[in-house]
């Protein structure tokens, strides 16, 4: 039976929202032109809800090749990953179609725009280098957007501001952290400066945020990595007995969190952190400039769950000496055990366990980054305090 098929109007409405929810996002997107009927049935929740349920996991790419000719107030461009990952095949696929150019939007002018991170579908974005720094919550397949509140926070003094986006396991609420760090400027004659560490939380749907009480650990320069209803940081304290700790978006409250073992390779001289999540499992990544190593938690807060996942070697092969040289970032996991990796913001790379290979993928040019998405139709409207907005244009269906 087609979609178009007249008997589909004579359908209950649970079932052609069953029957429309398995279809691909694009097709969709189509079905909403279809009639008012259909218009009405994928702008509804119960069918955001069941749609996000069947949702396939890909990629959100955020690409600025102007960055490249030092043109650096270029907001960039989202583009949409595709992964078609069964156990003996995978390919990745964009469509030019379905990207989301916000350089288009005169919100984002002369400014720059770094993704926070993804959940539901939903997109954080943080905006910087204009006169107002500015938090966005998004969805790139409806187009719509809300701009958070802003309070401002320590505009005279430099600060360090790291975020991550997230819900709570229990509440379902969305929340966006934001933590500050650095040194405030103080008399002349003290010998320590007080150190800022403060922060702030906004629960989308209030219209406010507020602030934290207490931050008890100094963090690594990078925003969270949001999973099981936590935000996690690597904690910078030779003396902690943990080398990472975690928020728990319903307490509102920070722990110490276990970490894998503290890795020494002797003839190193630099060595770079970073987290993620690897195949539903938070992941460590140590760079050395002689080895890259990925570290693995199997079973999550069971510090003996961590295992060493891969190792690669500069010795195996001449060629990799280049990957030695910067931080690199996992960002997704396949069935046939290839990791994906972002690079320096050059660089796409998938590595092989089983040829224990790394391969350049070449799809975009610098510069870019790379975070797990999972494409939804919830509607920013359902918040209702918020004022949302539509990016002007929309996605032209071929």
């Amino acid at each position: 039976m087609s979609l178009l098929d007249p008997s589909m109007e004579d359908l209950p409405v649970y079932i052609t929202a069953d029957i429309l929810s398995r279809l691909p996002v694009k097709t969709i997107i189509h079905c909403k032109c279809v009639c008012k009927k259909w218009l009405d049935l994928v702008s509804d929740s119960y069918f955001s809800n069941l749609h996000l349920q069947r949702s396939p996991s890909s990629l959100m790419i955020h690409h600025n090749p102007e960055k490249e000719m030092a043109i650096y107030y270029r907001t960039g461009i989202l583009k949409w990953l595709e992964v078609e990952d069964e156990l003996h095949h995978h390919n990745l696929h964009h469509d030019p179609v379905m990207s989301l150019d916000l350089n288009l939007a005169p919100i984002f002018q002369e400014s720059q725009i770094h993704p926070v991170g993804s959940v539901d579908g939903l997109l954080c974005l943080w905006q910087f280098g204009s006169e107002n720094e500015n938090t966005y919550i998004c969805n790139p397949i409806t187009r719509e957007y809300m701009i958070l509140p802003n309070q401002q926070y320590h505009r005279e003094y430099f600060a360090i501001v790291m975020c991550c986006f997230g819900v709570g396991s229990i509440t379902r609420e969305y929340k966006v952290i934001r933590i500050f760090q650095g040194d405030i400027p103080t008399n002349p004659n003290s010998s320590s400066p007080p150190i800022l560490l403060e922060g702030e939380i906004y629960t989308i749907g209030t219209g406010q945020w507020r602030n934290l009480s207490i931050i008890p650990y100094w963090l690594s320069n990078f925003n969270g990595i949001f999973l099981n209803g936590h935000a996690h940081w690597i904690v910078i304290d030779q003396d902690s007995p943990e080398k990472l700790c975690a928020f728990d978006f319903d307490k509102e409250t920070f722990k110490l969190f276990p970490s894998p073992p503290v890795e020494i390779v002797e003839e190193s001289r630099i060595h770079f952190y970073s987290l993620a999540v690897l195949k539903g499992c938070l992941c460590q990544s140590d760079t050395f400039d002689s080895q890259f190593t990925i570290w693995v938690m199997k079973e999550y807060g069971i510090k003996k769950s961590w295992q060493k996942e891969v190792i690669i070697k500069r010795s195996i092969s001449p060629d990799l000496d280049w990957l030695m040289r910067e931080p690199v970032y996992v960002i997704w996991g396949l069935n046939d055990g290839t990791i994906l990796m972002v690079y320096d913001e050059e660089k796409l790379l998938e590595y092989s366990p089983l040829t224990r290979t790394i391969v350049d993928t070449e799809i975009f040019h610098p510069y870019f980054t790379g975070i797990a998405y999972r494409p939804s139709f919830l509607k920013l409207q359902n918040f209702r305090i918020e004022r949302v907005r539509v990016f002007s244009g929309s996605i032209k269906l071929m």
